[in-house]
């Protein structure tokens, strides 16, 4: 049988035990030399019975699984792959109660699994967008968030105490409750690059840009004061007033428009409540598929995720937030 192009295709080819282990194997050590993953040793031998490796080096057992996010997992690499598939290639994504029902476990399992693989989407790129002879940036930022009116009693008054806490000038409640969030998007490569941010002032957001775009570049952004004068300094700034028009020439910022809108009708269409705490990995998932979508195959998307399985260990510890917990 041929790679799997479809979901069907992936559930047949997957249920197949020793098919699904080469496959992980091949995206594992993609040079087909396996190594402990603990002390690097190239000497060990292989267990058929129990597709597990003796280490001549540290004197340990090691599985596929040690030293990704599948580590420490009891659920098989059918069940995995189904779920890495549905998740990579589900334009609004797929909710743990969903995974809980399709695959026979529980919804705070389904749920784990599925921030274990939003880890393995995270972008390592560290190159920055744009370029020096004025590639073109936008920058925008938004708010991720439901409405005060629609929250529980208790949530109501916890953020109306916050307000109180805040001056008078500062006091937007508009966006209160919501997260701020701040974007940018390369027209070059079409790709897009967010992140969570502690407030959506000046030095916050320039700092943003400064880190992340390339100088010379020419940034489009709204009028906002936060971007104000000191990008000039190091980028052709231009910007575009909303109240009388989204687009001048070139100067826009619709395609991150569109990327918020993506991103906030999949979180309330598909996830429903989404805790601030954890939106940066909801983000790496909607990122993931925004910046894989043209040209690419479920097939491709899935074999890159596959690709960066290793080394991206999320324990529930971690996830959490309540500690760290001991890797055997």
């Amino acid at each position: 049988m041929e790679y799997p192009t479809t979901l069907q295709d992936a559930i047949v080819y997957f249920s197949d035990k020793d098919r699904a282990f080469a496959y992980a194997l091949n995206y594992r050590w993609p040079n087909g030399l396996v190594t402990c993953p603990r002390c690097g040793s190239e000497r060990h031998a292989f267990i058929k019975t129990r597709r597990i490796w003796e280490c001549y080096g540290c004197k340990r057992q090691f599985s596929l699984k040690v030293g990704t996010i599948f580590e420490d997992s009891a659920i098989s690499l059918d069940k995995w792959m189904m779920v890495a598939w549905m998740l990579t290639n589900c334009k609004n994504g797929v909710s743990s109660y969903e995974i809980h029902r399709s695959i026979g476990v529980t919804q705070k399992t389904a749920w784990f699994m599925l921030h274990r693989i939003r880890e393995a989407m995270k972008s390592d790129k560290a190159a920055k967008f744009g370029s020096n002879d004025g590639g073109e940036v936008e920058s925008d930022e938004a708010y991720i968030g439901g409405k005060v009116k629609n929250m529980h009693h208790s949530r109501k008054l916890k953020i109306r105490k916050e307000l109180s806490e805040i001056p008078a000038w500062k006091n937007t409640t508009r966006y209160a409750g919501k997260a701020p969030v701040m974007g940018l998007f390369d027209r070059t490569s079409r790709e897009v690059r967010a992140k969570v941010v502690p407030n959506t002032r000046r030095e916050t957001l320039q700092r943003e840009i400064l880190s992340n775009v390339e100088h010379g570049s020419k940034v489009y952004t709204d009028e906002a004061t936060a971007y104000e004068n000191a990008l000039k300094n190091n980028y052709i700034h231009e910007t575009v007033n909303h109240i009388d028009c989204y687009v001048r020439g070139q100067v826009h910022t619709n395609c991150l428009e569109n990327f918020w809108s993506l991103t906030k009708r999949n979180l309330a269409g598909t996830y429903v409540a989404v805790e601030p705490f954890h939106l940066d990995r909801y983000l790496d998932e909607q990122m993931f598929r925004f910046n894989n979508r043209l040209g690419v195959t479920d097939h491709q998307r899935f074999n890159k995720v596959m690709s960066q399985v290793a080394g991206r260990r999320l324990t529930y510890a971690d996830l959490t937030g309540t500690g760290s917990a001991t890797s055997h």
